[in-house]
């Protein structure tokens, strides 16, 4: 019987005080708004760089809210000694602190885990870095680029490329992502053990390690080289683009050679085990696209799915996000009013009794600064007042 009992929210009560910009860390902390937490961003007068970033809808960066949804946005100058000491304050009260600056800045600003955590021993402390917070690469800048080329990610996408001579582009930020999904469930973990022991703990994430990680296959492959390269499913033609279709098992195959009018190959020794196939690899693609370019991509999936063969035509990420599927699932969120609406995407997975989707508030550069600083640090009207002029809050009015 399904408990209909209402819960609050997963992270209800739990503050976070974010320090983070551009990509990793500020997904990491949005996926915390998504679950109830009270998120605190802590920009600087001129705020998170990406604010500024396309696309824009009703003169909002859809880019930066897509990573920031749900979150109260405040200003602080952390080059200013009173900024840097409001900061600090928030800190003692909050329950997770993250930051992705080079290791090293939060130190110089007093506001690291060994200060903080004298006067707050509960604090859970996030640090996202390019390579980590020790070692002899710790204070090399890094972005997502950088670290896609120097874990060895794009050497190994590229050898599965035929022909392929350079490394391909890359705009889509790898890195990023799986340093914020890593970082989201180490926070989650130490908060979980905070509960046992009572104390919190400093998280390191590395994007270089993030992105090693994912490199499973490749990993093995570099400490015992096989035989021969590894065969990897490709791009088939259909008459209208292309479609991949992925026979993994041998089932699978002998229902592709019935679909495709060749029931002769299962008796086929070129096909009979896996490294006869593998051995001749171009061999079998010839044959699928022999029937796959005579029709549309359409077709192909829908009569190989239907006989339960993998397959999919190669789509934009905009027929994905219009597909029934992912309306079905409520993988997206609308946000903004009226004409300035848009979608975001959700967490990819789903709890059954305290669901998480983003969060509708999109909060302007600052817009939260007096009512955090009254709600966590009763401050009143003459302090902020005060603070102001001294341009704790960004250039001081003239």
């Amino acid at each position: 019987m399904t408990d209909t009992t209402p819960r609050a929210d997963a992270l209800a009560g739990i503050t976070v005080l974010d320090f983070t910009i551009v990509m990793s860390g500020p997904m990491a902390t949005r996926m915390m708004a998504d679950a109830g937490a009270d998120v605190i961003k802590v920009e600087p007068p001129e705020g998170d760089v990406v604010r500024q970033r396309p696309p824009q809808r009703g003169g909002i960066s859809t880019y930066y809210a897509s990573m920031n949804c749900g979150k109260r946005s405040i200003v602080l100058d952390l080059q200013t000694a009173e900024g840097r000491r409001l900061a600090r304050e928030l800190a003692l009260k909050a329950d997770v602190v993250a930051e992705n600056f080079r290791p090293g800045v939060m130190k110089r600003l007093g506001l690291d885990y060994e200060t903080l955590s004298k006067d707050n021993p509960r604090l859970v402390y996030a640090s996202i870095s390019g390579f980590g917070q020790t070692g002899p690469r710790a204070q090399t800048p890094a972005y997502a680029p950088v670290i896609h080329a120097a874990s060895g990610y794009e050497v190994a996408y590229n050898e599965y490329q035929r022909g392929a001579t350079r490394p391909a582009n890359n705009g889509i930020f790898i890195a990023d992502v799986l340093g914020a999904s890593h970082a989201f469930g180490a926070i989650q973990l130490a908060l979980f053990e905070r509960e046992r022991s009572g104390r919190g703990q400093a998280i390191d994430v590395s994007l270089m390690d993030s992105v090693l990680g994912m490199l499973i296959y490749e990993m093995q492959a570099a400490q015992f080289p096989p035989e021969r390269p590894r065969q990897v499913y490709e791009p088939v033609k259909a008459n209208d683009g292309y479609v991949m279709v992925a026979a993994v098992t041998q089932k699978n195959l002998e229902v592709l050679f019935d679909v495709i009018g060749r029931p002769d190959c299962k008796a086929d020794p070129r096909f009979a085990t896996v490294a006869t196939k593998e051995a001749n690899w171009p061999a079998l693609l010839e044959l699928i696209e022999g029937w796959t370019s005579q029709r549309s991509g359409a077709e192909c999936e829908a009569v190989l799915m239907r006989a339960g063969v993998p397959c999919s035509r190669y789509r934009t990420v905009g027929e994905a996000m219009a597909d029934p599927q992912i309306a079905a699932r409520g993988t997206m969120t609308e946000l903004g009013e009226g004409d300035g609406r848009f979608l975001v995407a959700n967490a990819p997975y789903q709890l059954s009794a305290t669901p998480t989707a983003a969060r509708g508030r999109l909060a302007g550069l600052g817009e939260h600064t007096d009512e955090v600083l009254r709600e966590k640090l009763a401050l009143g009207v003459g302090s902020l007042a005060e603070l102001r002029a001294q341009g704790v809050f960004g250039k001081a009015p003239s």
